[in-house]
């Protein structure tokens, strides 16, 4: 006999905040030019409520699948976006969040290397498109909140744990890298300190390549060695920037 229970129970919905930066972005700037921008991947919603209005990609869950594979499901069936790092953030629950009925969502945070995927608007969304995150246009639901947490979240990881390569090409500059870095933190940072630190923790492939198709000299191109971050990690090493 299944087991019933006697209390009314909230549904449970899963929202992601996905960021990204554009390869377009990692070209020497002119002076004047405005700074890199963070970027969140938006749906514009297919059915009520808030029809035709803008959110964050999300559903709910379904009984037989955990909340990862509810999120990377929701993922891949309204943007076509799959097999990208994603986190667990935060659960928000207001009782009045949902104009619907009692729902509490769990919120996760990815990071895509945006220009590798082609997006898919489909299910219940009738357009997927990247937005600056100074630039996002009204959200349904409380997704400015949830936006707002993500943010902080990945700014604060980002200075001690190396997630900013999942936003970057596998090969790069360190000039790419700093600006990442500048981008995400909404702060500049000194050429030379970040260089040093971040060569000295010996996580960073030296490759024999160099850009292409640049109008300036061409730099050397690294890669992030994320075996070596494990072992090094297992031994106790801190990353931090």
């Amino acid at each position: 006999m299944p087991h019933t229970y006697e209390f009314p129970r909230p549904n449970l919905t899963v929202d992601c905040v996905v960021f990204g930066l554009e390869e377009e972005n990692y070209r020497k700037r002119s002076p004047g030019e405005p700074p890199l921008q963070l970027k969140i991947l938006l749906i514009q919603r297919n059915l009520p409520p808030f029809k035709g209005e803008w959110a964050l990609p999300g559903g709910f869950v379904r009984v037989e699948e955990s909340l990862e594979a509810a999120a990377r499901r929701e993922l891949r069936e309204e943007t076509g976006i799959e097999f990208v790092f994603l986190e667990q953030l935060y659960t928000f629950g207001e009782v009045n969040r949902d104009p619907r009925e009692r729902v509490v969502t769990v919120a996760y945070y990815a990071l895509v290397n945006l220009w590798k995927y082609r997006l898919q608007a489909a299910t219940d969304a009738s357009d997927a498109r990247w937005f600056p995150i100074s630039q996002l246009p009204p959200l349904a639901f409380d997704h400015e909140q949830i936006v707002t947490v993500a943010r902080q979240r990945l700014q604060g990881k980002l200075r001690y744990e190396p997630i900013g390569f999942e936003l970057l090409p596998e090969k790069f500059t360190l000039t790419q890298l700093q600006r990442l870095y500048e981008t995400v933190l909404a702060a500049e940072l000194d050429k030379r300190n970040f260089r040093k630190k971040i060569l000295h923790m010996d996580i960073l492939v030296a490759l024999d390549e160099l850009q292409q198709d640049v109008a300036h000299r061409a730099a050397r191109l690294y890669r992030f060695d994320e075996e070596k971050y494990r072992q090094l990690k297992e031994k106790g090493f801190s990353f931090q920037i």
